[in-house]
């Protein structure tokens, strides 16, 4: 099996590839959480060609797709947007605003490979966090990374679904060790 994760560039291919991805990982992903009409909603609202094309165009994202023997199965948006946690409010901080890996490609190698990817372009700042929806498996995989909870109640960013905010500080280990267990990058 050949693993490979690359920035993905706003060609046409790169926009049919990520866009088909993303629609069939929307459904995987809400398929059992939320009705087909919600899933669609959000699918057309927020990865309409022309829309995604500002995204994957903006300054502010970088989009990055692992293949596996040349095949999309999986994506993240690293970006400067969203709402930032409280303990990163007074920090240079970065957001992995997605991570989906196709259930059938869910093998450690290849979520280690996207992961990998997000955190090099992210070791410039003092803060990464993601927000998840309350029970997605890749809550854990990150936990497992060092990633820990921030506190009180968040909601998940285009679909409003309860979710966990997780924060992995960029920090030495005298500040990481302040803010909570050590992480294991």
């Amino acid at each position: 099996m050949n693993i490979v994760t690359k920035f993905a560039l706003a060609t046409d291919e790169s926009v049919d590839i990520l866009l088909e991805l993303i629609k069939e990982l929307a459904t995987e992903k809400f398929s059992s959480i939320l009705d087909k009409a919600s899933v669609q909603l959000y699918i057309e609202k927020y990865y309409d060609r022309k829309y995604f094309i500002s995204e994957i165009n903006s300054m502010s994202n970088q989009w990055l797709v692992v293949y596996v023997d040349d095949k999309a199965v999986g994506y993240a948006k690293v970006t400067s947007r969203g709402k930032v946690p409280q303990a990163l409010k007074e920090r240079r901080s970065i957001r992995i605003g997605d991570f989906s890996i196709l259930r059938k490609f869910s093998q450690d190698e290849i979520r280690e490979s996207l992961f990998q990817k997000c955190f090099s372009i992210s070791k410039h700042v003092d803060g990464i966090w993601i927000n998840e929806y309350l029970g997605n498996p890749m809550i854990e995989f990150f936990e497992n990374k060092g990633f820990l909870r921030e506190a009180g109640p968040w909601e998940f960013d285009e679909i409003a679904l309860p979710s966990v905010c997780l924060i992995y500080m960029n920090d030495s280990k005298q500040e990481r060790t302040a803010y909570g267990r050590g992480g294991n990058l």
